[in-house]
């Protein structure tokens, strides 16, 4: 009986290494290839597109207005209710939707364009040019990491249609002017 116990914990042992050989095989076919690979694995190319300076600017699309709001009917007087207990202190409510719409155009309509020139260390040239063009100009310090420049803009304009004519009287005059944006 002793010799079949020894063959039958030898025929385990046996199995248990081959299992174990086979796993230690396994895990270096998987394994060893990811860590010697010499390139690593190749991600699909990434397109972008950048316009030129020729190129037309960009121009976002118009949001659509909602329709007016349609005339409110009156309200109805509701029944004062009986004496209750006393309520906690209700929140105030949200302005109406009217009267922030009416708040946003009436900022929108002070509101002014300018249209940037560059920014320069020594603006007098350019100063130069936008007076003898007759063009209104403001500038604005502004600090770098290689120094103080000046910020050239012209403008203020009352309207975008004034701010656009502007602009291409400087690209008329040589210069490269940003985009029309509203005076922040």
């Amino acid at each position: 009986m002793a010799e079949s116990q020894d063959v039958n914990t030898l025929k385990r042992r046996g199995r248990r290494r081959l299992v174990g050989a086979i796993a230690l095989v396994l895990l270096a076919v998987i394994v060893l290839p990811w860590i010697f690979d010499p390139q690593p694995r190749h991600t699909p190319p990434v397109s972008v597109r950048i316009p030129g300076q020729d190129e037309t600017p960009f121009t976002p699309k118009p949001v659509p207005k909602p329709p007016p709001p349609a005339e409110a009917a009156k309200p109805v007087p509701a029944p004062e209710p009986a004496p209750a207990k006393p309520e906690a202190a209700k929140p105030t409510p949200a302005p109406a939707p009217a009267a922030e719409r009416a708040r946003a155009e009436a900022a929108l309509a002070n509101a002014q364009f300018v249209v940037p020139v560059g920014a320069y260390a020594d603006p007098a040239a350019v100063i130069g040019k936008l007076k003898a063009a007759r063009l209104p100009y403001f500038t604005e310090p502004v600090a770098t990491a290689k120094g103080t420049v000046m910020r050239v803009r012209a403008g203020p304009f009352a309207s975008r249609d004034a701010a656009e004519k502007a602009h291409k009287q400087l690209k008329g005059l040589g210069f490269t002017p940003g985009s029309v944006a509203a005076r922040s």
